[in-house]
């Protein structure tokens, strides 16, 4: 499995929604996406994250971009994740890892001494061909949005 760079064409992606309704890279045909991959709902740094986007979105938006989380979660944990924090954009669950894995952001992670795989929280800006136009790594989840909006 290959991490994906600026430059890459992004791997076409579908996945059942909080909702239950399956979405994907066709559904943002033509606009840039903000695709952003992270660990767990609930957490304190996929909230923060999470929360830094939402308010910020407005301002998103009016930059032409689209906004879609990834995480394992199933759709119920996603569900009350929006629900508790007012999320305005879809979340995918990827119970299986595939969007995941083509991506490149799943592996070997360490915390407290201990290893482990996980997903890695990274986010890819990705233009309307569907070209990766930024790759984040980094993510500082109190203040992601700065970091895509500059």
């Amino acid at each position: 499995m290959t991490h994906l760079k600026v430059g890459d064409v992004a791997p076409n992606f579908t996945g059942k929604n909080q909702d239950g309704k399956e979405i994907g890279s066709k559904d943002f045909a033509g606009k840039k996406i903000i695709l952003y991959f992270y660990p767990k709902d609930m957490t304190p740094g996929c909230t923060a994250q999470a929360c830094n986007l939402t308010e910020n979105y407005a301002a998103l938006l009016e930059k032409g971009y689209a906004v879609v989380g990834v995480s394992p979660d199933s759709e119920s944990k996603h569900k009350k994740f929006i629900e508790k924090y007012n999320i305005p954009f879809d979340l995918i669950a990827d119970e299986d890892l595939s969007v995941i894995k083509s991506f490149g952001v799943w592996g070997e992670k360490q915390m407290y001494g201990r290893k482990y795989e996980g997903v890695y929280r990274e986010t890819f800006i990705i233009d309307e061909q569907g070209k990766i136009e930024e790759v984040i790594t980094k993510v500082q989840t109190k203040d992601h949005s700065a970091q895509i909006i500059g």
